[in-house]
């Protein structure tokens, strides 16, 4: 009796010590997205992440979405560099997983995501499509309302008035989520904190 607790005792402990070594890498890679400053450093983080959208045991559209958090901040890398083909692809990407993660778990970060991405592919075919924007704007608006204080939210109101041509509104949505990142909002028992890039690149 004692040997079948023991060995049961030990099975345990190995599954949890798998677990918990399996989560650590996890963050260790959402921590490779927040730290890169190169397209190879956010293709290294996404190939990682994108292994964990089959492997992570708990909340994998969390895999997802910060795989496609990758993708979209190489093309927006990319296209600051005037590459859009590679900012095409990766936008492509990012929305793939993006959209994997909102079918798991819709929420406002997913949503969030999923606009910025919309209006990122805009910006790459030069797009001024009204039905697009208006459906962004939709988003971007249930987002503000859910959670008043998100900056990726602001983030994503900002990007919508540049691609509207309003670059003082934009300018005072980007002020709105530098305070909201210095105020560290975020959703219930999920806190991604990636988007000050995108506030010092404007």
């Amino acid at each position: 009796m004692k040997k079948t607790l023991l060995i049961l005792f030990s099975a345990l402990s190995c599954c949890f010590y798998a677990q918990s070594y399996s989560e650590k890498e996890f963050q260790q890679a959402v921590g490779q997205v927040n730290a890169a400053k190169t397209e190879n450093d956010y293709d290294n983080a996404f190939k990682k992440l994108s292994m964990f959208t089959s492997t992570k045991p708990t909340d994998r559209w969390q895999a997802y979405y910060y795989a496609a958090v990758s993708m979209y901040l190489k093309a927006e890398s990319s296209l600051k560099k005037g590459s859009g083909q590679e900012g095409a692809e990766a936008n492509a990407f990012a929305s793939k997983y993006a959209n994997a993660a909102k079918a798991s778990q819709s929420n406002t970060e997913t949503d969030v995501l999923t606009g910025l991405i919309a209006v990122q592919k805009m910006q790459i075919s030069n797009s001024k499509d009204a039905q697009d924007l208006r459906m962004i704007s939709e988003l971007a608006s249930k987002a503000g309302s859910d959670m008043p204080n998100n900056p990726r939210a602001a983030i994503l109101k900002a990007k919508i008035q540049e691609q509207m041509g309003n670059k003082e509104n934009a300018e005072k949505l980007f002020q709105q989520a530098k305070s909201g990142f210095e105020s560290k909002s975020s959703s219930a028992g999920f806190a991604p904190n990636w988007g000050r890039q995108l506030i010092l690149n404007n």
